[in-house]
């Protein structure tokens, strides 16, 4: 247990933070999730659901949670997997 007063605080912000990348991070996952699902069924892709999918990655970066290869990666994926949605069709 926390003793000093700086150390409580640092606990109280640690579950905050960690909370929030949390939020991030399921959001992420989710939109990705539910774009390769959408792809998989055949159904229609939007560009809108793509830049979704890119803000989302885009804010896990900005706040530390994903680093920059990473980041680079799914969003190559999901551009890659779109395109190949969109030419099938």
């Amino acid at each position: 247990m926390p003793i000093t007063q700086s150390a409580k605080k640092a606990v109280r912000r640690s579950l905050k933070l960690r909370q929030r990348n949390f939020d991030f991070k399921l959001r992420m996952k989710m939109a990705i999730k539910k774009f390769r699902k959408a792809v998989e069924k055949g159904e229609k892709v939007t560009p809108e659901q793509v830049s979704t999918i890119y803000k989302y990655i885009d804010k896990c970066t900005k706040v530390g949670i994903l680093k920059k290869k990473n980041w680079g990666r799914k969003k190559h994926n999901i551009a890659v997997a779109y395109d190949k949605a969109t030419k099938a069709k």
